[in-house]
């Protein structure tokens, strides 16, 4: 029997999932015929997949307790990947505090909460600020200007958790590069260009990983990696070379697999494998059960 997967997305995506398109390809080519569901449609049967893979739940950020409220009970109903105490986790980007106090170089940042003013600290004359819940380049801008910084950050903060950076001027050069981890391996690099808000993303494939980048993204998945199905570690150089974290996204990040077809299948292939796990431990319980009842 094949594996009922559901690749998860929203009712209205804000912009096209380039992945999803290699994604049903790769899914058809090991014979499975995967379904796209919105985790926003109250009337899909979560319980009717083996397996719940989140991808384009890109609209998560404007509802989030809907949104772990959705995940939790689709946790319930049937295996999510990634699973929800990493999906929680992730949601706010504060967990780069809890990755910093366990050894990780993290692009220095300042937190500020709902309702509180913030100042830019001092000496960071070119800062970016944005939320600590986002996606994509929503509310993220970068300014030079102090008293125009502290401006917004005042709006932003009036309503949501907010967080300033100082400006890594490396993304300029070499760029920020992702990092794409898919079912145990590393599988390939990314190049993106910095993008703020309004601006599209420009990303550049076929990039050699460098042993230390290897080394630095091994190191930031090492405590999760074997729960995980997919993550990015997205990273740049400081002003002395050395790689600092600038995002672990573990919910709904691109993977960038239409530049990476081969990533594209080993993607699918993962999932497949994950939901038939799910299938041989249903059936190792129901022929458990029906032991129990011979007694």
């Amino acid at each position: 029997m094949k594996p009922r997967i559901a690749l998860v997305t929203c009712k209205r995506l804000r912009e096209p999932d380039h992945d999803a398109r290699p994604m049903r390809r790769a899914f058809r080519a090991l014979g499975v015929e995967p379904v796209f569901a919105a985790w926003d449609d109250p009337s899909m049967d979560w319980g009717a997949f083996d397996l719940a893979v989140i991808r384009s739940t890109w609209n998560y950020i404007h509802h989030l307790p809907a949104f772990l409220a959705w995940a939790k009970g689709a946790a319930r109903s049937t295996r999510l990947m990634n699973p929800y105490s990493f999906i929680r986790w992730n949601s706010d980007k504060r967990y780069l505090a809890r990755l910093a106090r366990e050894g990780v170089r993290v692009v220095p940042t300042v937190y500020v909460s709902k309702g509180r003013g913030g100042n830019i600290p001092r000496g960071w004359d070119d800062v970016v600020i944005k939320p600590r819940v986002g996606a994509g380049s929503f509310l993220t801008r970068r300014f030079g200007d102090r008293k125009k910084a502290e401006a917004f950050l005042r709006k932003a903060a009036a309503s949501r958790d907010m967080m300033i950076q100082p400006y890594v001027r490396s993304v300029e050069t070499r760029g920020e590069r992702s990092f794409v981890w898919i079912g145990g391996a590393i599988t390939h690099v990314i190049r993106k260009s910095p993008r703020l808000h309004g601006h599209a993303e420009s990303v550049t494939a076929n990039h050699r990983i460098e042993s230390d980048e290897r080394r630095f993204a091994l190191k930031v998945l090492a405590p999760y990696r074997r729960a995980l199905l997919y993550a990015r570690v997205d990273a740049a150089r400081d002003d002395r070379g050395r790689l600092m974290l600038m995002e672990l996204e573990l919910i709904e990040p691109s993977l960038f697999l239409r530049e990476n077809p081969a990533a594209c299948r080993r993607f699918a292939r993962a999932c497949a494998r994950s939901a038939r796990g799910v299938k041989r431990l249903e059936a190792a319980q129901r022929v458990d059960k029906r032991r129990r009842r011979r007694r």
